[in-house]
């Protein structure tokens, strides 16, 4: 039987059995195209990352992916080279880090002066929140800035007039207010990244670990997210995967669970199996959304359709690291992001931020205070240990 041939690239294990597995059934029929799978309980599937990672270290990560499983007749009939002896491997580790809460701790530094921005683009002279109100209300609100507002327009007043019914519009418009104003400070260059992150993407990149940030998720827009990662510096970027909806969109899981180009590069019935089983897998996202929301926790704008949204740019970045899910570690500040990892099996570590400090992660595989020393380092990661973590 005449095997499909590829190009010559790197290939990565694609760790979406859930999805694939409804697939084993109509596989035979399309493996004339494509390729062989076992009569076994568990597919593994391959496929060709969207990016190759470089580092100054000699690991063969090109011929690592290039070997597939035993029991997986691969694409290529050709024999498949293996490592040279004088070629160290490299680590099975990626690292995918997110924006709000950890590239930057904008709320530390910019939110309450989001706030009094808003206020004044609104004409509340009268409204003005020194350090010590912002922490008291923080505090009692359990950092919900709806009741923050209610809190405060409570206790000195509400404008004379706003009518009683309006009051859920005015909130909404002032924390749409404060948001611009936030993003607009995120932008600047007064906003610093957080204090260890940049030695910690050099660290990454020496020892040859692929470094993703994600951009598509959290209380940022994407354009927001990625003038923050130009604050890491030309030469800094270039050792790093940016993972923006584009990039999602032009990865396998995407286009397999979204539809997007199903058609072109699977025949009819490969393509309705796959939908069937995605629709499955929105399903069980949002069961355990719904069972997630019963914990008395701040979870922000967490919902089946954000989580769903995470799933899918988790999925996609561990397929452009070129790594399994369960060898990428996402660095989280966010309850989606920590919601999302656990669903898929990606290990999570979270980093509390002002926004998350008092908030509760017990689907984390760790909670720390930053990056570096006895924090977060990429020599934790290599050898799984990571203090504070508060599951083993």
């Amino acid at each position: 039987m005449p095997a499909m041939e590829t190009a010559p690239v790197a290939t990565s294990s694609f760790s979406s059995s859930r999805i694939l597995v409804p697939l084993r059934s109509s596989a035979a029929g399309a493996s004339r195209k494509y390729a062989q799978f076992p009569q076994r309980s568990f597919i593994s599937f391959y496929l060709a990352p969207s990016f190759s990672f470089t580092s100054p270290t000699k690991c063969n990560s090109a011929v690592k992916y290039l070997k597939p499983p035993s029991r997986f007749t691969a694409f290529s009939s050709s024999p498949l080279a293996s490592t040279p002896p004088e070629q160290t491997p490299c680590p099975e580790l990626a690292v995918l880090l997110e924006v709000d809460g950890v590239l930057m701790d904008a709320y530390r530094l910019g939110n309450r002066q989001a706030f009094n921005a808003a206020f004044r683009k609104l004409g509340l002279d009268c409204a003005n929140w020194t350090e010590p109100i912002y922490m008291d209300l923080l505090r009692k609100s359990t950092g919900d800035e709806e009741r923050m507002l209610l809190l405060y327009f409570n206790r000195i007043g509400w404008p004379t007039s706003l009518p009683t019914s309006e009051k859920d519009t005015f909130v909404k418009n002032v924390l749409q207010e404060k948001k611009k104003a936030l993003d607009d400070f995120m932008a600047s260059e007064d906003s610093p990244l957080r204090p260890g992150v940049e030695d910690f993407i050099d660290d990454a990149y020496d020892e040859g670990v692929p470094v993703a940030v994600m951009t598509t998720y959290g209380k940022s827009d994407e354009k927001v997210a990625r003038s923050v990662i130009k604050k890491l510096g030309e030469a800094r970027m270039s050792k790093i995967k940016i993972v923006g909806n584009e990039e999602i969109g032009r990865s396998l899981y995407s286009q397999l669970v979204l539809g997007q180009g199903v058609s072109s590069g699977l025949d009819e019935q490969l393509a309705r199996q796959v939908q069937k089983a995605a629709s499955a897998e929105k399903q069980r996202v949002a069961e355990e959304v719904a069972s997630l929301l019963k914990l008395k926790v701040e979870l922000g704008a967490t919902s089946s359709e954000s989580i769903e949204k995470v799933v899918v740019a988790l999925r996609a970045a561990a397929e452009i690291a070129g790594h399994r899910v369960q060898d990428c570690v996402l660095v989280s500040g966010s309850q989606s992001g920590v919601v999302a990892a656990k669903r898929i099996g990606m290990p999570c570590i979270v980093l509390r931020s002002s926004s998350t400090s008092r908030a509760e992660f017990p689907s984390a595989n760790g909670i720390l205070d930053g990056f570096g020393g006895a924090d977060l380092t990429i020599s934790k990661l290599l050898k799984k240990r990571w203090s504070g973590s508060q599951n083993s």
